[in-house]
């Protein structure tokens, strides 16, 4: 996947004493709710699964309160506008970093689309398989049976959710979008019913730090960014925005319903 790069990088925040106290002080309560989330949700879906197959009416909420209480133990304020829909079809988002999916899983029950690789991630992939990611590839000969796992899912009643930018910035600017995923929309038997909802995501960096704090991008180190977040004397917060579902069929494409939902997702974010 091409990584989206700036020519005009953020200054290194340099992690002392404290702030690897408040690191550490984070990170173990942080690491017993989302393993023991993990846990929890393997457990009851050993029981989920065979009485309910596809759908899972239960253990969408264990990742739910799981995702609640990160913000909580990190200290981000988390807020949101707008409803979440409760209509078929899928929700796409700009994407700043890993807390993107934290921010969105919070507020309402959603399976993200992420690229193949992500499931071989040591821990990121644990947790993508255990909550229902759909994992994808782009390589053409695929496209048919990706669409025919789209339709399972979103027949089970899952709502999937999708960055259409296809990396991750630093916070501040919305990339064009790929309208490649939105294409197996309008192959489906379900194009009629379906709608897709635009979301927003504003991060605003704690006082005193660059705008770009929660930006992860580039070959920026995961586990250098964590620790930053973790370190942080300040927290900032994440204000999610639900726009008004676009229905499918009232697009003549996918590169229009691409292009309508980037105009909603930047209606929320002034680019700097």
């Amino acid at each position: 996947m091409t990584t989206w790069n700036s020519e005009d990088w953020p200054p290194q925040t340099a992690v002392g004493a404290a702030g690897w106290l408040r690191a550490i002080a984070r990170a173990l309560p942080l690491a017993v709710v989302i393993f023991g989330g993990l846990a929890l949700l393997l457990v009851l879906r050993l029981i989920e699964m065979p009485i309910f197959g596809t759908k899972r009416p239960v253990t969408p909420w264990i990742t739910r309160f799981v995702c609640k209480t990160a913000f909580v133990i990190l200290g981000i304020r988390r807020s949101f506008s707008g409803q979440p829909m409760k209509r078929n079809g899928a929700a796409v988002a700009n994407h700043s970093s890993w807390l993107d999916i934290f921010a969105l899983n919070a507020q309402q029950s959603i399976y993200f689309v992420s690229k193949s690789e992500v499931a071989r991630w040591p821990g990121i992939g644990w947790l993508a398989r255990a909550t229902g990611t759909v994992f994808i590839n782009r390589r053409a000969r695929d496209a048919a049976r990706q669409r025919a796992i789209f339709e399972r899912r979103l027949h089970a009643g899952h709502r999937l959710l999708f960055f259409p930018e296809g990396t991750s910035t630093d916070g501040q600017r919305i990339l064009p979008f790929k309208s490649t995923l939105f294409a197996a929309f309008f192959s489906m038997g379900l194009y009629d019913a379906l709608w897709i909802q635009p979301v927003t995501l504003v991060f605003s960096a704690p006082k005193g730090e660059d705008p770009r704090f929660y930006g992860w991008w580039g070959d920026m180190e995961f586990f250098e960014h964590l620790l930053k977040t973790l370190a942080a004397r300040r927290q900032g917060s994440v204000h999610v925005v639900y726009h008004e579902p676009l229905k499918v069929s009232d697009f003549s494409d996918r590169k229009a319903l691409a292009a309508a939902c980037e105009a909603e997702v930047r209606k929320a974010l002034p680019e700097v």
